[in-house]
């Protein structure tokens, strides 16, 4: 389980691209990896397509490790944990994701 979404504001803690911060495009579950706005952009030589006539030089971001990466929860990067919220019978209502340093409900 990751504790890391798509949408998340994050804080790069390792890496060339250390202490910036911004949005995850995606999530890999499978191989725990994340795609974050900005970070860890490549050079990719295209030849050319139906999508792309000319073809060129391409720069896109490439897959960082998660644990390389902290949510950013009012301006500081924070772990993350999860409550869990069950009824009388001990059924589960409602598990939800909160910031350690704050306590925050993170969204």
């Amino acid at each position: 389980m990751m504790k890391i979404k798509k949408g998340d504001t994050v804080k790069v803690i390792a890496g060339s691209s250390k202490g910036k911060e911004a949005k995850v495009i995606s999530v890999d579950h499978k191989n725990n990896k994340v795609v974050v706005e900005g970070v860890n952009v490549i050079t990719k030589h295209a030849k050319p397509s139906a999508s792309n006539p000319n073809g060129g030089i391409i720069t896109k971001e490439a897959p960082i490790d998660a644990s390389n990466v902290m949510v950013v929860d009012g301006g500081k990067a924070t772990r993350v944990g999860f409550k869990v919220t069950t009824d009388d019978n001990g059924k589960v209502v409602k598990k939800e994701r909160f910031a350690k340093k704050t306590g925050n409900v993170i969204k």
